[in-house]
């Protein structure tokens, strides 16, 4: 290198190596015969950045100890390793002191700091005349500490690992593959709210993804013992054969019980995969625009689940499933071939249901779509739903009765109070 114009070309090359020096006295040597080769301390700022870069660089040294190096030059001329060491306080503590905390904390699962140095060091030189533990029991607490993050110690004593959480092989994660077909549910719980520390009641919200066929049940609670009969009674009510059973991660669905009973009804169970919040979507939103509307907000006590659950399978379900529509998306092609979904069907879940050209193969055994016809017209959409609200009146009416705490535009709403 004979020029800065040279140096600074061999930087742009140079950029992604690496260069070691071999030994410390050699680097201080080469960093000075350059610095004197280039006259460092009469160049222009612009060269000496570009120099320092290449020193830095070559002997692998950071911006700022070349830096350092460079001002050393200049106050004493020269460029020399010091000789002088770093002051070092004694070891108070040797192996021996080492293997006795390793041996007391094996013994006791590791106490705290304190109970260590306070109670076992203390007693076992005070009261148990152990003299090999005279220098511990004077050890401060801290240094407790720092003698267990010490190579030797961490190589003779116990770790313990974290405890990690047990995989749980009920159900795949993964999207159902529905292939167009209905069965594939989607399945969430809704709690109503608690009142005076009081649980209140639990909704399970059953949505087909094709046809959007929903089956709402209410239950006390969501343990096993009350959520297999629920269960048997939700799949029950589906003119359908049921193929796949997709729920979120939690306890009430992802347990032995509900696994052994879509086993029995050759169900595939599915959870929701991790990052994917959109995965339940559906019945997430039928959460939202038909429980929480229908029911509110409101605290329902436990005990009130099976009026509830009457008034779901006698005019709830049947109003969602035959008088109910809903929107259905299209997918629809812009001019820059982006697919957009577009709600611009709508059908009741029945109507969705029918219009499948194999329909009736999907239905159970002892399900006909003329039985389901004669559901579908006993009715008008109009005449059923003011039924279905006659009835939810009353239903309401009589749980205010018992003393109920609803708030007061609620109850505006119904008509209970003027």
């Amino acid at each position: 290198m004979l020029s800065i114009a040279q140096i600074k070309e061999f930087i742009k090359v140079a950029q992604n190596i690496e260069f070691h020096g071999a030994s410390r006295k050699e680097k201080y040597a080469w960093i000075e015969e350059i610095l004197l080769r280039f006259g460092y301390f009469r160049i222009r700022k612009k060269e000496k950045t570009i120099l320092k870069d290449y020193i830095g660089s070559m002997a692998g040294f950071s911006d700022a100890q070349t830096t350092r190096l460079i001002a050393k030059k200049k106050q004493t001329g020269r460029i020399i390793a010091d000789s002088t060491q770093r002051h070092r306080f004694p070891k108070k503590y040797g192996c021996e002191d080492v293997a006795m905390l390793i041996e007391t904390d094996n013994a006791h699962d590791r106490l705290s700091g304190p109970a260590t140095k306070k109670k076992i060091f203390e007693r076992e030189f005070t009261i148990f005349n152990k003299e090999s533990y005279r220098r511990l029991k004077d050890i401060s607490v801290a240094h407790i500490y720092n003698l267990r993050h010490a190579r030797n110690y961490q190589s003779f004593a116990r770790f313990f690992t974290k405890t990690r959480p047990t995989s749980i092989n009920i159900g795949e994660r993964r999207r159902p593959d529905t292939q167009g077909e209905p069965g594939y549910l989607r399945v969430d719980t809704v709690h109503q709210g608690d009142l005076d520390k009081e649980k209140g009641v639990y909704h399970i919200n059953l949505v087909d993804e094709i046809t959007q066929w929903e089956i709402v049940v209410a239950v006390e609670k969501i343990s096993e013992y009350y959520l297999r009969p629920a269960m048997e009674t939700a799949l029950a009510q589906f003119p359908f054969k049921i193929k796949g059973f997709h729920s979120d991660n939690g306890s009430e669905f992802i347990n032995k019980v509900v696994a052994r009973l879509l086993s029995r009804l050759l169900i595939q169970q599915t959870k929701s995969r991790a990052r994917r919040c959109n995965d339940n979507a559906l019945v997430e939103s039928k959460n939202g625009s038909i429980i929480r509307k229908q029911m509110g907000y409101m605290h329902i006590p436990q005990h009130q689940a099976g009026v509830l659950d009457r008034f779901y399978q006698e005019y709830l379900n049947p109003y969602l499933n035959y008088h109910r529509p809903c929107g259905f998306a299209s997918r629809k092609i812009d001019s820059k071939g982006k697919i957009k979904k577009v709600y611009d069907v709508y059908l009741t879940p029945y109507e969705a249901l029918k219009s499948n050209l194999n329909a009736s193969n999907f239905l159970k055994a002892e399900v006909t779509l003329e039985k389901l016809d004669k559901i579908a017209h006993e009715k008008s959409d109009n005449e059923f739903a003011a039924q279905m609200q006659k009835a939810k009146v009353e239903l309401f009416k009589n749980l205010t009765s018992q003393k109920l705490q609803f708030p007061t535009t609620y109850q505006h709403h119904f008509g209970f109070i003027s």
